[in-house]
């Protein structure tokens, strides 16, 4: 029999324990096991991130969750993780540990109407398993739809779940929304739903900075980007801080072969910036 292939971070396949809705990753950001939840299997978002590894992705909403097989998947590879041999047979030494469940996938979350129902569920067989309050329940979220009364249900109840919140912000001005994240949103509201998120669960910045067309981001939007941060700690947002990453996997969108890695200096250098404001910073290349 062949022996199935050990995960590794730069391969966050869906399809790597044959599930609907769950898959684990080996997260570098995380440094361990993440248990994810794909909310999307249908492939679609309310937004086009030119840097998004997800095939054939396309505009819309989640599909209608079937909850029974949900809480079937997650039952089952938690047991699978915790009480069979996954860690010793599939997962590199040195990440055999549990760090988080995420829900995430491939397209935003909480586009499912059933969010809120998702989050009670997960918590439940998180108990069931004795985890709450020993792992973190990560939503990775653009955060473009958390005036939705539902949403806000679910992130809330988040918080129970020592819970957090990557809220996505690649860019602080609206050129480099549509550029990045192909979003018409603006950057006062997308810091109106920030603040929503971190005033109902501990919350983190999630950006992505690359080179487009060779040419890293501009002094305009470094600029805007550090405003914006300056703004967080001038209203006392409670911000946990700011994950900032690099590219680690390469693009499935169109625009694939005009993004580039930024050299880790570039990374460590705004961070740097960052850091100057009062705020935490985490880097991963």
């Amino acid at each position: 029999m062949t022996s199935k292939p050990t995960l590794t971070t730069t391969d966050h396949a869906r399809d790597a324990v044959g599930m609907t809705y769950v898959y684990p990753v080996i997260s570098r950001r995380a440094g361990g096991v993440s248990v994810g939840i794909n909310l999307n299997p249908n492939n679609a978002c309310n937004w086009r991130c030119v840097y998004c590894q997800v095939p054939n992705l396309v505009r819309g909403t989640a599909p209608v969750i079937d909850l029974a097989l949900l809480e079937h998947e997650l039952t089952d590879f938690l047991q699978q993780l915790l009480h069979g041999d996954f860690m010793t047979t599939r997962v590199p030494e040195g990440a055999r540990r549990l760090n988080d469940i995420a829900i995430s996938g491939n397209g935003e979350p909480t586009s499912a109407r059933e969010f809120a129902d998702i989050v009670a569920l997960i918590g439940q067989v998180m108990a069931r398993f004795d985890l709450v309050g020993k792992i973190k329940l990560v939503l990775i979220s653009n955060g473009s739809l958390l005036d939705k009364a539902y949403v806000q249900v679910g992130v809330r109840r988040m918080a129970d779940l020592n819970g957090e919140v990557w809220f996505k912000l690649d860019s602080a001005t609206r050129d480099g929304l549509q550029r990045i994240n192909h979003s018409e949103i603006s950057p006062a509201r997308q810091f109106e739903y920030l603040k929503i998120a971190a005033s109902l669960c501990p919350t983190w910045l999630q950006t992505c900075v690359f080179a487009f067309d060779g040419a890293a981001p501009s002094a305009v939007e470094q600029q805007a980007y550090l405003a914006m941060l300056a703004q967080v700690q001038a209203e006392q947002l409670p911000l946990q801080g700011v994950l900032l990453y690099g590219l680690a996997r390469p693009s499935m969108q169109p625009e694939a072969a005009q993004l580039s890695a930024l050299p880790a200096i570039w990374l460590e250098t705004f961070a740097e910036q960052i850091r100057a404001l009062g705020i935490t910073v985490k880097v991963s290349v």
